[in-house]
């Protein structure tokens, strides 16, 4: 079973494009460590915790995709 990992969402400056890249990479790196930590029992709380984390992380990821997007 995979560990809980836990952080706080980035808050990204809307206003900034060099600060959106860098918290989409934290986002990106958030999202890679939470995948190695997935656990496996799908019915389990843990990992409806752990789905909750990553579509917050995944959502943030797209919108600052498309904030960047010319």
């Amino acid at each position: 079973m995979g560990e809980l990992l836990e952080f706080r969402l980035p808050e990204p400056d809307w206003d900034d494009p060099d600060d959106m890249r860098r918290t989409l990479e934290r986002v990106q790196a958030l999202l890679a460590r939470l995948d190695e930590a997935e656990p496996e029992d799908m019915d389990s709380e843990a990992y409806d915790a752990w789905a909750d984390r990553h579509e917050r992380l995944e959502d943030l990821a797209d919108d600052l995709l498309d904030a960047l997007e010319p």
